[in-house]
């Protein structure tokens, strides 16, 4: 194998690497914000004040996703 095949696989592992820890990184994300989410549906008590978190927690949780969805095709490409 030339050198500058080495050197392409290495760069390529090196993203693929890179891409994986970030899909793991939104995943633990949307765990926390799950856990959160619970937490504040459970508790009924200042609705208004919680329903704004929601939206927010919903909204990162989305964002999340779709951020997860561009990684994992880019490493079907």
């Amino acid at each position: 194998m030339s050198e500058r095949s080495k050197d392409e696989l290495l760069e390529a592992q090196k993203e693929v690497i890179g891409i994986l820890f970030e899909i793991i990184k939104r995943y633990q994300a949307n765990n926390e914000l799950d856990e959160e989410y619970f937490q504040i549906v459970a508790n009924e008590n200042k609705k208004s004040v919680n329903k704004k978190r929601l939206e927010k927690i919903l909204s990162e949780r989305s964002e999340n996703g779709k951020i997860v969805t561009r990684l994992l095709e880019k490493l079907n490409s």
